[in-house]
């Protein structure tokens, strides 16, 4: 006899500062993710918007606003711009290597050094070695960091990193659980070659969507994620393709305001700030 799957039991957060924007609060519902059946769950909670932070899954819950929203990029359609496209060829020769959720002293000090640049009143400034760990390894479904390095100068010593992402895989898709990158590195747009590897990864597995996380009309810093195309959101009616128009007019404005989150605060992408016990 089978044994009943039991339904997950759901709590919501005290109000708290939005991170996105000012005079907002923000209010999250959250669940956890545990036992043989993590992967399921976290499948079904990704397709409902959902995100995923170490054994807890949560999304928005705010009382009066909707601001938040969740976007994927269909890699099955997915073509590059011009932009992309050169982005991609400037990158070409980084290795990338997937990786067991196991941290690394690298990992952890390349973290450090872009949440010093772009995030540096953010929550996880306060993040120290174990803390990270935790966030990498304290993982109940299937995920790993794929690392990003530059080419190795004699063959045998791996070259060195300079971009780095904790990714889960989903049933339908990659999430890209959180990403980061060398501030100070030469070569630009590192973070958009995150992206567009996942793009190319996801293709490459057969999988149909890359999970960006959420996007916030209206806050400068999560603008780059409306770059992808095609991409959908998820609303009241469930997921739907952003048309044509509406998307040319939301890329025209991430591209006439970039911004590049330097003095932003607040945790990235919605992932919950490290607490100290």
């Amino acid at each position: 006899m089978t044994a009943p799957v039991r339904f997950p039991r759901f709590f919501v957060t005290s109000p708290a500062p939005c991170p996105y924007l000012p005079g907002r609060s923000e209010r999250k519902v959250f669940t956890e993710l545990k036992g043989p059946h993590a992967d399921s769950l976290n499948d079904a909670l990704g397709r409902i918007g959902f995100r995923r932070s170490q054994t807890v899954a949560y999304r928005p819950s705010c009382i009066d606003c909707n601001a938040c929203v969740s976007v994927r990029v269909v890699a099955s359609e997915f073509r590059a711009s011009r932009t992309q496209k050169r982005t991609m060829d400037a990158h070409a020769d980084l290795v990338a290597t997937v990786c067991r959720p196991w941290s690394t002293s690298e990992q952890f000090e390349l973290l450090q050094r872009y949440l010093s640049a772009r995030h540096p009143e953010g929550g996880m400034t306060t993040m120290d070695e174990v803390d990270f760990a935790d966030m990498v390894e304290h993982t109940p479904v299937t995920s790993y960091v794929i690392e990003y390095r530059e080419p190795s100068r004699d063959g045998v010593v791996p070259g060195r990193l300079i971009g780095a992402c904790l990714t889960d895989r989903q049933c339908d898709g990659l999430s890209m659980i959180y990403s980061f990158y060398d501030p100070e590195s030469e070569r630009q747009g590192l973070g958009n070659y995150i992206i567009l590897d996942h793009v190319r990864r996801a293709v490459d597995m057969g999988l149909g969507y890359v999970y960006l996380g959420y996007w916030v009309e209206g806050s400068a810093r999560m603008q780059y994620k409306v770059r992808y195309r095609p991409m959908e959101r998820l609303g009241r009616a469930g997921w739907e393709r952003i048309e044509a128009v509406e998307h040319d007019r939301l890329i025209a404005a991430a591209v006439a305001n970039p911004h590049r989150d330097e003095g932003t605060t607040g945790p990235k992408d919605g992932m919950p700030a490290v607490t100290k016990g």
